[in-house]
């Protein structure tokens, strides 16, 4: 760590990936590889370099798409970078995202050893994503990336999971998805909620300060400098489960669309129960400008509207009073559905597989992704609520319950199911432009 000042945002040095909302709608497709020959694998680093977008780049010739690259600690390694060089990145990405397990709850049926294979195995060395509005243009871009590894026999595809969004904006569990975006100092793109002050450029890009006046860059500075570190985690979504615990605790329903707004802390519109608490209101929901346009604070400081132990609340408190300075602790989320949507109405699972490719960007795999995900998603104490787990994407083993708050009496869900099973993941390192040049450039 340094404290130098430091200038503005270097955009032309960061992957376009890291910092860019995703459009709407859009196809998207995650390539792993492994890499057998450090010779290959650096020209695979020379080529890509030609191939990636960078965030200052907004009239790409392929519009709205762009392809990123991001490499784990292994991968790292099969490059040939010197060990004092690895030794500089946050120790979580040095072991893995396999081996945080249990700080993770990432046990029973989401434990590593019951994972997608190759997730979490030491073949994954490169994650490749090609992102578009659309499946003609995703392909387009896959095309124009295709020959950075074609030819090069020492680089093997070993994995593709095809991921969509649709033109709903809606996940599998039938809620619109991708609504909350943070606001970045310096990097020209406007957050979601216009009440939040931006963040420090260094909360997601490192060498730049972060919100506590640091600067995080793994050395040399060529190689850390406007990269960051990125999670990927495949997310299978037990879809007919859920809609079967929501019938079966619900009195009708319109009862039933109020518990799945209480437990996600929105209407499946969008609309969040701080702006529309009593009914759905699908044209908020709807609204870009005015969905994610509320605080809690000072109107729901006890979450009689929307519950302290929700989803959305728990994930980004904002300015609640909770252990913990929300801050330091945001994250810029990505998540892209992937398998068929189940049929509207059916409540039995028909055996396909089907959920979230979740990306969480990010210069403090610690203090972010991790502690969000320990702290505050699989345990309660943050906000009073004890062991309790976030009763969406909670994990670890056996039932949960969830409680409403509400006058006279609190209303209690239990035997929470898990509805959310871990199915892989990785923690990579997203190389700025100048970065990736110098990774093809390393000789023995």
């Amino acid at each position: 760590m340094n404290t130098r000042p430091r200038a503005a945002l270097e955009l032309d040095d960061i992957q376009r990936g890291v910092l860019s909302p995703r459009p709407t709608p859009y196809a998207a497709t995650y390539i792993l590889f492994r890499i057998d020959d450090r010779t290959h694998g650096r020209e695979l680093m020379r080529r890509v370099r030609a191939v990636v977008t960078s965030a200052a780049d907004t009239t790409s010739p392929l519009g709205d798409a762009w392809v990123s690259v991001a490499l784990t600690f292994r991968g790292l390694k099969a490059l040939g970078v010197p060990p004092h060089a690895l030794e500089t990145f946050a120790w979580e990405f040095r072991q893995g995202m396999a081996a945080r397990a249990a700080a993770l709850g990432d046990v029973g049926d989401s434990s590593p050893e019951r994972w997608e294979a190759p997730l979490g195995t030491p073949d994954v060395h490169v994650v490749l994503t090609a992102l578009a509005p659309d499946h003609a243009r995703l392909q387009a871009a896959i095309d124009r990336a295709r020959p950075a590894y074609q030819c090069l026999p020492g680089v093997s595809a070993i994995w593709r999971q095809d991921c969509h969004a649709l033109p709903t904006e809606t996940e599998p569990f039938g809620y619109r998805d991708g609504i909350s975006h943070p606001a970045v100092e310096g990097s020209g793109i406007t957050g979601s909620n216009p009440l939040e002050t931006p963040l420090k450029a260094g909360e997601f890009v490192l060498g730049y300060p972060d919100e506590l006046g640091g600067i995080q860059t793994p050395q040399p500075e060529i190689l850390g400098r406007n990269g960051t570190y990125a999670a990927f985690r495949k997310l299978h979504q037990r879809v007919a489960v859920f809609r079967r615990y929501l019938k079966d605790n619900a009195t009708g329903p319109e009862d039933e669309e109020l518990l799945a707004a209480k437990i996600m802390g929105r209407w499946r519109s969008g609309a969040p129960l701080a702006l529309s608490p009593t009914r759905d209101d699908p044209r908020l929901g709807a609204d870009p400008h005015r969905n994610n346009a509320f605080l809690y604070e000072h109107h729901d400081p006890a979450g009689f509207t929307t519950p302290g132990g929700c989803h959305i609340r728990r994930g980004n408190p904002r300015d609640a009073a909770v252990a913990g300075e929300p801050r330091l602790h945001r994250m810029i989320r990505r998540g892209t559905a992937y398998g068929p949507p189940l049929p509207e109405g059916m409540l039995e699972d028909d055996g396909a597989d089907r959920g979230l490719m979740f990306a969480f960007i990010g210069a403090h795999l610690g203090r972010q992704f991790e502690f969000v995900q320990s702290q505050w998603m699989n345990d309660g104490v943050f906000f009073g609520a004890g062991n309790a787990r976030d009763p969406v994407i909670g994990s670890g083993d056996g039932p949960d319950e969830f409680t409403i708050p509400r006058r006279p009496l609190r209303r209690r869900l239990r035997a929470l199911p898990r509805f959310v099973v871990t199915r892989g993941g990785e923690y990579c390192f997203m190389p700025g432009l100048n970065a990736l040049s110098w990774l093809g450039d390393l000789h023995d």
